[in-house]
């Protein structure tokens, strides 16, 4: 049997698995038991709760919207009146949820309403795609399930296609594990002027946490021991979103923004690559955990119809666009992977990294990227995107190691799409980037090797919320890293996120961060700025 045949049965087992098949591993590992292949939505699979019989607020995770089109906006949330406890506190029932959309905050002029069913087979999540919208305008929206109204959240729509606008301002978020501290930086974020927030992965950590929260240290409270253990089933995933979205910073920014997501490993498990596990679990076993944890990632996530998970896949890239100014490509770079050379840390490059046929976006995801550049008239290309894309050598001598399971693991798949840029046209060219727990700005060099070869585009690392505590302005490793890479023009470790502001003649690039994760509450500051101009790609200090 051929590899992709063998790849081909396992998803199909894992699609189609029963409710009572168990499957039980070795160790501490517990026994998966879910359906996959759950109804979907519109069944009649549940008698239906009369909203009014809920008796504690069901909006507890608040309320959110994603990928704005220039005629729709996609609105977000799940009721979960008990978000700790399995089932978050209602009974396998259907439940009607109402929403509005406006143009105001106090909801005088309505644009449109409607309803729409919150089904226990989707944990009671609600995706509503509001349709026939005016672009590039600012919309308010509300949920109400019986006598309880949610919180209002602000969106907008994309400008027109072909809008010539001026100007777009983001954000770029990524990595915020819970038990390395609060999520201080989404407090500023949500008093930010932004349009639109890229969230570049890692979301939640299937990591244990405690009763105390971890570095949160709660002294107020203890958490259910329910958490204090790694996320296997559909059900620990469920669970550990409810802690996460439950936490009143990440609701205030997803209220104020609207969000684009992709994710990264730790959503489903640290360093997988397309089917293959971080350990010696058996793959199919693995993809069973992998549809858990795509399908709990959609459930709890502001994305569309075409991004609900098939069992163990999940078509997650797509692209937007913001009139001529801006195109936003959003990669995939962990479902589609080949498996990481040398293991997964860092390793000295050699035969087996440098295999040309390695990818790690799969050869259907670079042919649609290429193709949609090959298409693209607008002004910034703007690739959002997970894990560090310009070479990064760990010191400066040639005893360097890069790290294997970023793009420098891959460098002919990095460099086939270096080239299908410069063959598209792509002049103005910027890649979007979390997981490293840093910020960083990148020259993109047509060859990373010769310092004086011609840049072709930017790189902009988001560092982390939360992941890797406090931090420090300069890591261990910042001097070493400076020398080894004459392309890197900004590292610094503390947490917070990354504000962009696109322009007809330049981008800006600001580095926001915080004081510390592991006490709420510090302030945020710039701690860097860069411009790049257009058609003259490189970072200078602003």
């Amino acid at each position: 049997m051929t590899h992709s045949s063998h790849q081909q049965e396992m998803r199909d087992a894992a699609r189609h698995v029963g409710r009572r098949r168990f499957l039980t591993a070795t160790g501490a590992a517990a026994a998966l038991a879910f359906s996959v292949n759950l109804p979907a939505a519109g069944t009649a699979s549940a008698a239906e709760l009369d909203g009014r019989r809920i008796g504690e607020d069901p909006f507890t995770l608040g309320i959110a919207s994603g990928d704005p089109q220039p005629d729709s906006v996609l609105l977000w949330t799940r009721l979960a009146p008990r978000p700790y406890e399995t089932g978050s506190g209602l009974p396998q029932s259907r439940v009607e949820v109402s929403w509005e959309l406006a143009h105001d905050e106090h909801f005088s002029r309505i644009v449109q309403r409607g309803s729409a069913t919150a089904h226990p087979e989707f944990n009671h999540s609600v995706h509503v795609e509001v349709k026939g919208l005016e672009a590039d305008r600012v919309f308010y929206y509300r949920f109400r399930s019986g006598t309880w109204i949610s919180p209002a959240g602000r969106t907008r729509t994309a400008p027109a296609p072909d809008a010539r606008n001026s100007a777009l301002r983001l954000a770029a978020v990524s990595c915020q594990a819970y038990h390395d501290g609060y999520f201080t930086a989404y407090k500023h974020l949500a008093q930010e002027d932004v349009d639109v927030v890229f969230h570049l992965g890692d979301y939640l950590y299937e990591y244990a946490v405690d009763a105390t929260g971890g570095a949160r240290n709660y002294t107020d409270r203890k958490l259910p021991a329910r958490f204090n253990r790694e996320t296997v089933t559909l059900e620990d995933y469920r669970l550990r979103y409810g802690l996460y979205k439950s936490d009143p910073d990440l609701r205030a920014a997803h209220a104020a923004h609207p969000f684009v997501v992709t994710w990264d490993d730790h959503e489903t498990e640290n360093n997988y690559a397309g089917d293959t596990p971080e350990n010696g679990v058996p793959p199919e076993e693995f993809l069973l955990r992998r549809a858990a944890a795509y399908r709990a990632y959609w459930e709890n996530q502001p994305l569309r119809t075409p991004q609900q998970p098939s069992g163990p896949d999940m078509k997650l890239y797509r692209r937007l666009q913001f009139g001529r100014l801006a195109q936003f490509d959003i990669l995939d770079t962990r479902q589609y992977r080949s498996d990481q050379a040398y293991g997964d840390g860092w390793h000295k490059p050699g035969p087996e990294s440098e295999d040309p046929s390695r990818t790690l976006t799969g050869a259907t995801q670079e042919r649609w990227l290429l193709d949609g550049w090959h298409a693209s008239r607008a002004t910034w290309n703007v690739v959002p995107q997970q894990v560090a894309f310009a070479q990064r050598r760990d010191v400066p001598t040639d005893a360097y190691l890069l790290s294997m399971d970023a793009w420098d693991g891959y460098p002919a798949s990095r460099d086939r799409i270096l080239k299908g840029a410069g063959a598209a046209g792509i002049d103005n060219l910027m890649v979007l980037t979390g997981d490293v727990h840093v910020g960083y700005g990148f020259d993109l060099k047509k060859d990373f090797d010769d310092p004086s070869s011609r840049t072709v585009g930017t790189e902009i690392v988001a560092t982390s919320i939360t992941s890797g505590k406090d931090g420090t302005d300069k890591p261990a490793g910042w001097n070493n890293q400076m020398r080894a890479n004459p392309h890197m023009k900004f590292f610094n470790g503390r947490r917070g996120y990354a504000v962009i502001t696109l322009g007809l003649k330049q981008a800006r690039a600001d580095y926001r961060t915080v004081s510390a994760v592991t006490t709420p509450g510090a302030p945020v500051t710039t701690a860097g700025s860069f411009v790049t101009e257009v058609g003259n790609q490189g970072l200078t200090p602003a």
